[in-house]
């Protein structure tokens, strides 16, 4: 399941964080730092350190944003959030083809976290670069996302993708995972439907006993699937 969350930053969130990365400096290091054995011969990009008080900064905005989000709690119903990372293309820079690692280590509590799925928060708008399609393979086909900056695009973290070269601009993104608490997609799919459903029916005033039924309805499905 792919997901879009248009506007998850609203502009001056989004200007607050370019700030910060694009004055990093040295906290700008390899990308391949933190890549597993896997994705380290086809990375090439630049990334924050994600310790450095830059890193920290940016995290506190995003993190706050996703939590207030009403879409993005439907769709991953979160358990646990990897702190949000931050990565740079350059012209000729690229990521190929991957899987993301089933499991990642929390950098500031050394907590494990299981990674259910991938984020990626553009955070410079489409017409500022070319190239660096975010492309994404299910057994649907591939899908292509390239948003404008502030949105954010959701996706299993089983899929394989890969970030196709940039060739002029520069491309900037934070970049996550999310432990859910239901760890199988197509469930989560459903639970995401149902529940954009109640929504539409309760801003129409429908029936209220079929809109508590459902609501019951997803709340048993979500206490039957879900995984704390």
């Amino acid at each position: 399941m792919l997901i879009t969350i248009p506007k998850l930053l609203d502009e001056q969130q989004v200007k607050a964080v370019r700030e910060l990365l694009d004055g990093a400096g040295p906290a700008w290091v390899d990308g391949r730092v933190t890549a597993g054995y896997q994705g380290a011969p086809v990375k090439f990009n630049q990334q924050i350190d994600e310790r450095s008080e830059v890193a920290l900064q940016c995290q506190r905005i995003i993190t706050g944003a996703l939590e207030r989000n009403p879409r993005f709690i439907s769709a991953a119903l979160p358990n646990l959030i990897y702190p949000p990372m931050f990565n740079r293309y350059g012209e000729g820079m690229a990521f190929g083809a991957h899987v993301d690692g089933s499991v990642r280590i929390h950098p500031h509590n050394g907590r494990k976290l299981r990674t259910d799925i991938s984020a990626t928060l553009f955070l410079a708008d489409a017409a500022q670069y070319d190239g660096g399609e975010l492309q994404i393979e299910d057994t649907y086909g591939m899908h292509s996302a390239k948003l404008d900056a502030g949105d954010l695009v959701l996706y299993p973290a089983t899929s394989l993708h890969n970030v196709t070269p940039v060739t002029r601009g520069v491309r900037v993104a934070s970049f996550f995972w999310v432990q859910s608490l239901v760890r199988d997609d197509g469930r989560r799919g459903m639970l995401f439907d149902m529940d954009n459903a109640i929504q539409r029916l309760n801003q129409s005033n429908a029936d209220e006993l079929a809109r508590r039924t459902l609501v019951g309805c997803y709340h048993n499905l979500l206490r039957q699937w879900g995984d704390t």
